[in-house]
Order: C-alpha cells, then sequence, then structure tokens
C-alpha cells in the first residue's frame, strides 16, 4: 500500500534555469542597449541636428532686434524754403511682449504722467498694439516733456515693460499756411496697420509712430518715408541694452520740392483771408502750381501731436467749415466761366461761327413754352457776335447754343476738358463735380431730362458743379489747344544722402480735345481777351492799366433760384444762400506763362470780387519774375512780416 502512494523527489532543472537566467540577462541588457542609443541619438539631435534652433531660442533670451525709424523727408517750396520739417522729442512707448497687465500699465502710467489720456485712447493703443509683434514697442504718448521723463525714471521700476525714446516728429513751421496742400502726418491707427500689413510694408513701419494722412504727405508716402534699418542688441535680465552687436542704418526718406512758391502762396492768402473761398495758381504749359489756398484753414500740427476731441469737434463745428479743400473738394456751378469752352465746341460742331451775328434779347424762350430764361441784363444785348458774347457774358447767346447743341454733345465735349473726372493732381483728397448727363439724371432723380435742363447747362449752372482745379484744368487745356495738362504740386525728389538721381515729375502732353481747326481755340481766348481788354469786357475795370496782357472770364453762380419777375437783392438773402464770385485768367495773351482760378463764396459778382484777386496775384507773379532771384534772407524776411499781420488780424478779431 505504501509503495502505490510513494511520489519519488524532483531534484531542480539546474539548465533549464541557466537559460531562464541567460534569457533574462540579454532582454536587461538589450534594454540597457537601446535606453542609451535612445539617449544618445536625443543628445546627438540636441547638440548637432537641433544646434541652430536652439541656439536661437537661447539667444533670444539675451539678444535683441531693435527696428530704427528712418528720417521722414523734408519738404520744400521752389526756392528751397522749408515747409515741413523734423524736431526732436521725447515719446513713451510700452513692449506689450513684457508688461502682464498692459490696459492696466497704460492707465497706472496715464495717471502717474497726468497724459490726458481717453478710454478711448487706450483701446485705439492696445488695439494697435495686436497688429505689432508683442516684442515691438507701441507709443503711449509722445513730446513728453522733461518733468514726466524725471518722473518716469524715478518710477520706471514700476512699470518695466514701458520706455523713453528720443524720436523726430513732424513739424510745420508756417502753422495753417498751405495745410489742404501739404497735409499732415498723424499717428499710425489700427486700420493703417492693417492696410500696410495687407500691402507687405508693415515691417517697414515697425519703428514709426506716424504716416501721412492727408495731401502730398499722404499722397507721397512712399517716397517720405524712407526705409527702416535694425540694430541687434545684447540686454541683460532686465532687458537692458549691453552691447550693439549688429547695426544697419535707416535709409532716409526723400526730401520733396514742391513747385509753390512761398510768396505767392501767401500773398494767395492774404487776399483770401476772412473769405471761404479758394485759389489756384498754375504754368498752363506744364502743370505746376505756385499757389494752393484753401480759406479758411487750419493748423495741421495739433493733428501730429494727437488732437483733442475738444479741438476736433471745434472744427467740424465751425460753420465756415475749414477741413474742406475748396480747391478739389468744393463743388460749384462753374456759371459763366465755361462759356469760352462751350464756344469750342459749337465752332467746332458748325453750330456757330465766331463772326455770324445773333441778336440778345432780354430772355430766351423754348419754343412752345412760356418760360422765360432771362439774361444777365434785364434789357438784353442787342446785336453780337461770339467774341463780344464772351466779352459782355451774354447770356442769351449760350441759351440758344446749349439748346442746338444738347445735353449730349455738351457733355460729351466738356468730358474732353476735364469736368466730371479727376484732375489728376497729386493729392487723394478731391472730388469729381458733377456734369449731368440724360443717364446721370435718371439715375438720381428718376425722371428723364428735359430741353430747360439744358438750357441752364448752357450758362455753367443748374446741375453742373465743377471743383476749382478742375476749372484751372479746362482753362489750362484751352490755352495749351487741347492738350492735356494735368496740375501737380511736386516739383523733384531727391535722396539727401546724394546716392539716388533726383526724380523729375513731366507732365502728360497727349492732345485731350481734337479739333478739326486750333484756330477755334485761338478764338474763343480772344472773347476772354476782350473780357479784360475791351470796352464791354466785365473784367476790364479790375485788369485796368497792367503791364501785361491778360485775358480772363468772370462768373456769378447763383445758389438759390429767384423768381422769374424778380430783382436778385443780396442784402435780403440769407449769407450763405448770395452769389459765388469766380474769374479764371491766364496771361500773357501769347504763349501764356501763368493762370490763376479764383472762387468766392457768398460774396458777389466774379468781375467785381474775384477779379481783383487775380489781378493781385499776377502782378506779384510778373514782379518777381522780372526781379533777380530771391535770397534766403529776403524770403525769410517776407514769411516774417506777412505771418506777422496774420497774427496781428487774429489779435484784432479776438478782440
Amino acid at each position: 500500500m505504501s509503495n502505490f502512494f510513494y511520489k519519488p523527489f524532483r531534484f531542480r532543472d539546474n539548465a533549464a534555469e541557466r537559460r531562464i537566467f541567460v534569457r533574462r540577462i540579454n532582454f536587461a541588457l538589450i534594454m540597457v542597449i537601446l535606453t542609451i542609443l535612445v539617449l544618445w541619438g536625443n543628445l546627438y539631435y540636441l547638440q548637432v541636428l537641433g544646434y541652430q534652433d536652439y541656439h536661437t531660442r537661447s539667444n533670444q533670451n539675451r539678444i535683441k532686434i531693435v527696428p530704427l525709424a528712418p528720417p521722414r523727408g523734408l519738404v520744400y517750396d521752389r526756392n528751397h524754403y522749408i515747409l515741413a520739417d523734423n524736431r526732436p522729442l521725447f515719446s513713451l512707448e510700452i513692449i506689450p511682449e513684457n508688461s502682464k497687465n498692459l490696459r492696466g500699465d497704460i492707465e497706472g502710467l496715464n495717471d502717474l504722467l497726468k497724459l490726458d489720456l481717453e478710454p478711448e485712447d487706450i483701446d485705439n493703443i492696445i488695439k494697435l498694439s495686436k497688429y505689432r509683434r508683442k516684442f515691438l514697442s507701441t507709443m503711449i504718448a509722445e513730446n513728453i516733456n522733461e518733468e514726466q521723463v524725471a518722473k518716469f525714471a524715478v518710477n520706471q521700476h514700476r512699470f518695466p515693460s514701458a520706455h523713453i525714446e528720443a524720436n523726430l516728429k513732424r513739424h510745420y513751421p508756417l502753422g495753417e499756411t498751405m495745410t489742404h496742400a501739404l497735409g499732415y502726418v498723424a499717428r499710425i491707427n489700427a486700420d493703417d496697420m492693417k492696410k500696410l500689413t495687407e500691402e507687405g510694408d508693415a515691417e517697414n513701419y515697425a519703428a514709426s509712430n506716424d504716416i501721412g494722412k492727408q495731401g502730398v504727405e499722404k499722397y507721397y508716402e512712399n517716397l517720405l518715408h524712407g526705409v527702416s534699418g535694425y540694430k541687434k542688441v545684447e540686454v541683460d535680465s532686465l532687458g537692458r541694452i549691453q552691447r550693439t552687436l549688429n547695426l544697419v542704418s535707416p535709409k532716409p526718406g526723400r526730401d520733396l520740392t514742391l513747385s509753390i512758391d512761398i510768396r505767392l502762396q501767401l500773398r494767395g492768402e492774404q487776399l483770401l483771408r476772412g473769405k471761404r473761398g479758394g485759389l489756384v495758381m498754375l504754368n498752363p504749359k506744364n502743370g505746376e502750381i505756385y499757389a494752393f489756398v484753401s480759406s479758411p484753414s487750419y493748423d495741421p500740427n495739433p493733428f501730429v501731436r494727437g488732437i483733442k476731441n475738444k479741438e476736433y469737434k471745434a472744427l467740424l463745428s465751425n460753420p465756415d467749415k475749414p477741413l474742406i479743400n475748396r480747391v478739389t473738394q468744393g463743388g460749384y456751378a462753374p456759371a459763366s466761366t465755361v462759356k469760352p469752352l462751350l464756344a469750342v465746341m459749337g465752332l467746332e460742331e458748325d453750330l456757330i461761327t465766331p463772326h455770324a451775328k445773333f441778336f440778345g434779347a432780354a430772355f430766351f424762350q423754348l419754343p412752345g413754352s412760356t418760360h422765360k430764361f432771362r439774361d444777365w441784363r434785364r434789357w438784353g444785348h442787342g446785336m453780337m457776335d461770339m467774341f463780344r458774347a464772351i466779352e459782355i457774358s451774354a447770356d442769351t447767346y449760350f441759351y440758344d447754343l446749349a439748346y442746338r447743341a444738347g445735353i449730349d454733345r455738351i457733355h460729351a465735349y466738356m468730358s474732353k476738358f476735364g469736368m466730371g473726372q479727376k484732375s489728376g493732381i497729386d493729392i487723394m483728397e478731391e472730388s469729381i463735380g458733377n456734369l449731368p448727363s440724360r443717364a446721370w439724371k435718371k439715375q438720381r432723380y428718376k425722371h428723364d431730362w428735359v430741353p430747360g435742363d439744358t438750357i441752364s447747362i448752357g450758362i455753367g449752372q443748374g446741375y453742373w458743379t465743377t471743383t476749382l482745379i478742375q476749372l484751372a484744368r479746362a482753362h489750362a487745356i484751352l490755352t495749351q489747344n487741347g492738350v492735356n495738362v494735368v496740375p501737380h504740386l511736386l516739383k523733384t525728389a531727391h535722396d539727401p544722402t546724394g546716392s539716388d538721381p533726383e526724380i523729375i515729375v513731366y507732365p502728360r502732353t497727349e492732345k485731350v480735345v481734337q479739333v478739326r481747326d486750333d484756330h477755334f481755340f485761338e478764338y474763343a481766348r480772344e472773347g476772354m481777351c476782350r473780357v479784360i481788354n475791351g470796352a464791354e469786357g466785365t473784367g476790364r475795370k479790375a485788369f485796368a492799366n497792367t503791364k501785361y496782357k491778360a485775358c480772363g472770364k468772370s462768373g456769378t453762380a447763383q445758389i438759390v433760384s429767384i423768381k422769374q419777375d424778380a430783382k436778385y437783392n443780396a442784402a435780403a438773402l440769407k449769407e450763405t444762400h448770395r452769389d459765388n464770385a469766380l474769374f479764371v485768367a491766364f496771361a500773357p495773351k501769347e504763349n501764356p506763362e501763368i493762370l490763376v482760378a479764383v472762387i468766392a463764396e457768398n460774396i458777389g459778382g466774379g468781375s467785381k470780387e474775384a477779379a481783383p484777386i487775380v489781378r493781385a496775384m499776377m502782378d506779384d507773379y510778373f514782379k518777381y519774375q522780372a526781379a533777380p532771384a530771391p535770397t534766403e534772407q529776403e524770403i525769410d524776411e517776407y514769411v516774417r512780416q506777412v505771418k506777422q499781420s496774420f497774427a496781428e488780424e487774429n489779435q484784432e478779431v479776438k478782440k
């Protein structure tokens, strides 16, 4: 029995255990080797393959790229008198990347330094910072005074993300003089930054705080701004610069020389002072503008520093509307100033001849109508030819011409003279006026064009509006026998370092008004010469005894219509409802070298109110032409005297 239940004792299998042990050892060795290989691979990646990336990341903790703003180009008049320069000032800036609470830091600095920032200003600063790289500075305030600089220095430990920078700031030494032509720069806002980003120019403005907003400053921003530079600097843990590793200097913007003559510019401002209106003087051969006046004007310097809401609202609420550019944006009925242009159309279309007689009655009537389109002279003018019609500005002659021509032909020819389109002047603030047509009236008023609409167009009234620069350009084209003239302000642009050649602006010279006989232009100009030199000319009194022979055309534009049998009485009308005065003239008669166009709002007749202004401008032009070139001291003294007289007048007004 005992043998049945007996189980023999089993001894340990040493061979099997050894095999298991060896397998375990081998597995452990493999794991160790794999681990070592992974570690070595990672080390190789860090030390060799990823060296450049991690080296750069490391350097970013101690090396910074600081963009450098280029000096903005200066602006001069044709005599090299400075119109826009740069002046040093201190600005307060902040680096968003280094700020834990950007809004809190800005508000704290505003309270500490009494910066007078409104909540809207702070919102705009934060909004702008979002369009810049976080490590680049965003300006909080500029023109920081010495007391504010000192107070910031004492408290800088509280605002480690902020710093003071010394910058060049745009300055307009003549204040409100030619603001509408020069324009101004102002702080870059979020909209500007968005546009620069879309155009691929954001990097070039990384260190810039301002950009051209209007006028020449805006139109030639690409020339004036320059090219940004940069410096690579080593900084400590607090962000303080220890040394400069590399420097690429910024390239200054180009200096611009305008065709403006500051003496003629200031003279024009004197003549329009206290009036609402505009004046442009140009060379009809090449379009160079010598004077560009919009009155009243305003000082652009507050816009540069950051105009306060109160100041801006005062400009907006000013009943004289100084922000409007009355040379390029004001829309005015051209009145009788367009009669010579219509005469060219009539000659080309065989509707009139220079010497054909026409009886100028007291009024014109459409066939089958009882409505009377009255002449400005209540008893009419009697017999006349084309020359006399222009000389005495006979309305009935041009009523008849317009009626027979029709609106389609009038629109076609006046378009060739540049009406209803931009003039090409080198500023962006320009309106196109309104050269009416059948299609325009249908779209605007949902009514068909009727013959009565055309009659008013014949004397530059009705639906027709132009800008002063359009009017000047149209008459310049007339003086050049239909050759195009593009008004422009820029004369030359050059690199202040002298490394790049000057850029010369050349006008276009294609013929835009084609007629079969260039004598048609000459006949129209002869009519204008009789306006000033003829026995009945509407401008003869204003130009009496000139040493040069000028030719011109007056215009008196009605603002409100009066009843058929009523007599115009300016005193009984609201001031803003009174007639506008216009006058356009060129000189000398043969080979004209100067053209002046003037609009004076709500002041009366063109021959009485606007013609003397044109005469005074031409007198000064020919006086300067006959004299030696002015010295810098002479121009300085002239400018000083005129600006002093302006200041004295302002004091009298305040009293």
